[in-house]
């Protein structure tokens, strides 16, 4: 393109920051004396209003009826119906109560993604000050349109994307946007159309917050054309993953029911024509089966795990947004970490101070004035160096930040975060305010200058005034003639020694601001650029940064060790991103990929370079959706964490989205499943053991109940193959499916964690629900509970009434899950132990309360009728006792073989 051409309007829509504001002007067609009103409104019905577009929500009832759309609830609404059909309406309305409660919980827990817009939503400006017929006026922000001519002050929410006109000390806090901590200096200086976002200082960018300082602007892109807006259009678009949880009941519910037909099936056929029942009864038969066959009480049970999962993780600082969220981190394989404020504590810190002839390290992090100044590894006193001294003096004095203390929160600062570096790092050196030194002038910083200058009195006694330089080491130092040496000496610089070794600094990841002085008359009383230009002497450099947090190694150790790997995705620059994530013990030290490489990789190549890079710099939202989506296809279930509005169709698309509870903006949250409490990244590991701890407590529960229904249902055919009176009915059979899920099973759910808990890989999310040897012991268990319930009925049945032997059927099945409710408690390792007998007091609760149940079903009037039982004498229950004790030592007794098997093969 021609320099001197006006490029097309939709080319300055696009990239705006790459052309000149004149070129922008001009390709907008508009002036700095600001649109006609009449050109306005009609820009406002070409572009429409600035505000993000809403999409037309569903009727509440409409998304209650949604959640009966899972087969394990047609399985349910099945049984009801045939309880009704039965004429057991007390059945119906049980089952009924458990689908609308499973239903309900999933109401209320619907919804993250429209409150993820609203939250996004929020973030436009409501007003802003618009020049129109060459005059500003305040108008709503939904009427701003490209070429609109605004004004930016300290404290505005910018209400559009903005190309910078002009600027006076112009600084923008971006962090909800690009996820960077520190304020941005903006100036109007055109970029290079590859700018990444975090880098394009010409504009200011919707839902971002002023800072500080003042400028004017031309409108270039509002509502959904705005970043923030393709933010939103990100959201609307991403389908949430289901869960590993969900897609296994889902297909283990599919399963069930296609094996409850078949057993129907060849139930209905071997008893109508072999057993030579009636049709009628016949059907019953087949009816008592079906509803033998249903776990009634599962969906409520793995609701109140995953509760009870929730309620742990609070505990521990995780709040969980989404129930299966919390059996979804027992398979997280891989953690996408933003930096800022989630590996890091959002705080700047100085760590590393550079004279000519001194190093000192300094120790300590955020903005407690607490640290210790080191040389060569040893404590020092920083105060001893008089060069060093004037440095810590230059830091305090120059610098417009204040250091305070609050009961509650501890240390923080008011001002810029760099600058509150500075303060505390002269107040951990014990140096105190000195009114001696008062300050007479200001040159304020200004991005155009990148340094600030202060004229202070020098101290008590001086015949003379001095003015202190910080800012930009390449400014500073073009201004610095000489160097300072301490005890008042100095000499010429050495340019060479500082450029080396200030590289060698900020290779380390460290941010440098060099520091001078000059001294002038006593009589002076004000400076200006002018006086700024040369003659300063160097005192050194201070090296500030965002430092990790302290925890998080340990808790990324631990990660690699449970086989979780942690990745740095930053919207921060690759020097600071290597050089954090060496420190964290994240990747190799070494290779980082940038925002720029990676637009530059296909799609196809990026999951195989997803896999084998841990840390990327310079990302946009736009990346961090297609590093989690590249992961997903290499099959790991992914977390992602950020803080950012930025990072919200990344958490919203990531398996389990984690975002920060105290810097977090309410997007990131609303986008996320879980939301971290204390923004500590250890509280991830402690939610992952969590996880991990649920989903065994899952499948203990689940290797539990399953034998309740499977030796109900081989009682039903084992009865129609004998040609027999059915030992138990169905309101029996649902009896007992309720009450052993909604106690015995429940004990399950509070089970201590493993001790290898984080010591195992992450569980393959293509695992099935059960394991082989799982089924084997469901069968297993299946088969005696029918044998030992069956033997009974048919003992009793000779010289008692049936409602006699059936209700000994029932307590005798119900004695083998109490006996088998102690060997479920490990899957493997054997119970026969002080722990294992002990047990928890979940456990002897919910075996009191199955007591109290049975004697009520056997001997309370009311349930008899309900039910068909009939009281029994005391001395019978001890054959039901017995039964059980048989069943949990024949248990145990496969348990030891299954662990000589499994040691053989390894």
């Amino acid at each position: 393109m021609n320099k001197n051409s006006v490029p097309k309007t939709d080319d300055v829509l696009a990239k705006p920051y790459a052309y000149s504001p004149e070129k922008v002007l001009a390709s907008l067609g508009t002036s700095q004396k600001g649109l006609k009103e009449l050109e306005a409104e009609a820009r406002l019905s070409k572009y429409g209003p600035n505000r993000l577009p809403q999409k037309k929500d569903l009727h509440p009832f409409l998304k209650f009826l949604k959640h009966f759309n899972n087969i394990l609830i047609y399985v349910l609404l099945v049984a009801a119906v045939i309880t009704a059909l039965l004429d057991h309406w007390v059945d119906t309305w049980i089952i009924l109560a458990v689908v609308i409660i499973n239903s309900a919980i999933g109401f209320l827990q619907e919804g993250k993604a429209e409150k993820a817009l609203e939250a996004v939503k929020k973030m436009l400006s409501m007003y802003a000050h618009v020049k129109r017929d060459g005059a500003y006026h305040e108008v709503a922000g939904e009427v701003l349109v490209p070429g609109d001519i605004i004004k930016l002050k300290s404290g505005d929410k910018v209400p559009a994307d903005v190309r910078l006109l002009d600027v006076k000390s112009l600084r923008v806090n971006e962090a909800s946007l690009t996820g960077e901590s520190e304020e941005v200096e903006k100036n109007t200086e055109a970029l290079d159309e590859n700018t990444p976002l975090g880098d394009r200082f010409s504009m200011a960018y919707s839902g971002t917050i002023v800072s500080s300082g003042q400028g004017t602007g031309v409108v270039c892109a509002t509502g959904s054309s705005t970043e923030l807006g393709k933010i939103n259009t990100m959201l609307s678009e991403v389908k949430t993953i289901t869960t590993p949880l969900l897609k296994q009941i889902a297909k283990f519910g599919r399963q069930l029911t296609a094996i409850i037909l078949a057993f129907g099936v060849v139930t209905f056929l071997v008893g109508y024509f072999i057993a030579d029942y009636q049709l009628d009864e016949i059907f019953l038969a087949v009816v008592g089966l079906a509803v033998a066959a249903i776990p009634e009480g599962l969906p409520a049970i793995i609701t109140i795990i995953l509760a009870i999962g929730v309620q742990r993780m609070a505990s521990r600082n995780a709040i969980i947004r989404l129930l299966p969220g919390v059996e979804t981190l027992g398979s997280v394989s891989v953690i996408c970490s933003d930096k800022t404020g989630t590996l890091t504590k959002g705080e700047m810190t100085a760590k590393k101070i550079l004279t000519r002839n001194t190093a000192l390290e300094v120790s300590g992090g955020g903005y407690a004035p607490e640290g210790e100044f080191l040389l060569d590894g040893k404590k020092t006193d920083p105060l001893e160096d008089k060069n060093v001294e004037l440095l810590l003096r230059a830091c305090m004095l120059c610098n417009d930040a204040r250091l305070k203390k609050d009961k509650e929160e501890g240390w923080s600062i008011e001002g810029a975060p760099t600058e509150g570096a500075l303060i505390t790092l002269a107040t951990k050196a014990s140096l105190k305010t000195d009114p001696s030194f008062k300050r007479v002038d200001t040159l304020p910083f200004e991005s155009e200058h990148k340094f600030m200058a202060t004229l202070n009195e020098a101290g008590e006694g001086s015949k003379s005034r001095i003015i202190f330089l910080k800012g930009a080491p390449e400014r500073v130092l073009s201004r610095c003639q000489y160097q300072g040496l301490g005890e008042g000496k100095s000499e010429e610089i050495d340019r060479e020694w500082w450029d080396t070794n200030s590289s060698n600094v900020a290779s380390e990841g460290l941010r440098l601001l060099a520091i001078a002085f000059k001294e002038v008359g006593n009589d002076q009383s004000e400076i200006d650029f002018a006086e700024t230009a040369d003659g300063f002497t160097l005192l050194g450099m201070v090296g500030l940064i965002d430092p990790p947090r302290e925890e998080v190694i340990a808790s990324v150790q631990e990660c690699r060790e449970a086989g979780v790997r942690v990745k740095m995705i930053t919207g921060d620059h690759a020097l600071t991103a290597r050089a954090i994530a060496s420190k964290i013990g994240i990747g190799d030290g070494k290779t980082v990929m940038s925002g720029p490489e990676l637009d530059e990789t296909d799609d196809n190549d990026l999951p195989d370079i997803a896999e084998r890079v841990d840390v990327f710099a310079r990302v946009s939202p736009e990346h961090k959706l297609r590093l989690v989506q590249a992961l997903q296809k290499k099959g790991r279930v992914t977390a992602m964490t950020g803080d950012g509005v930025n990072d919200a169709p990344a958490l919203k698309r990531a398996d389990i989205g984690i975002a920060m509870g105290i810097k977090g903006t309410e997007a990131s949250k609303e986008a996320a499943v879980m939301v971290l409490a204390d923004d500590n990244f250890s509280s991830i590991t402690n939610a992952v053991e969590e996880g991990r701890t649920v989903y065994d407590n899952l499948r203990k529960s689940l290797l539990f109940i399953l034998p309740t229904n499977g030796g109900q249902g081989l009682i039903i055919i084992t009865a129609i193959l004998l040609g027999i009176v059915l030992p138990i009915t169905p309101a029996q059979i649902l009896w007992v499916n309720m009450v052993t899920a909604v106690t015995l099973a429940l004990a399950l759910a509070f089970e201590p964690m493993e001790k290898d808990v984080m010591k195992r890989k992450p569980r393959n999310p293509k695992d099935p629900l059960l394991s082989k040897s799982m089924l084997l012991r469901i069968t297993y268990v299946s088969v005696l509970l029918n044998i030992l319930s069956l033997s009974m009925f048919t003992f009793f049945s000779r010289g008692y009434s049936y409602e006699y032997a059936s209700t000994m059927a029932v307590n005798t099945l119900i004695a083998g899950e109490v006996f088998y409710l102690f060997n479920s408690r490990f899957l493997k390792a054997s119970v026969i132990n002080f722990k294992g007998i002990i047990a928890t007091k979940y456990v002897w609760g919910t075996v009191l309360a199955i007591v109290l149940f049975q004697a009520l079903f056997t001997y309370l009037p009311l349930f008899q009728t309900w039910f068909g039982t009939e009281g029994i004498a005391a001395v019978h229950w001890l054959p039901m006792i017995g039964a059980g004790l048989i069943l949990f030592f024949l248990v145990e007794l496969e348990k030891f073989f299954v662990r000589i098997v499994t040691a053989e093969k390894k």
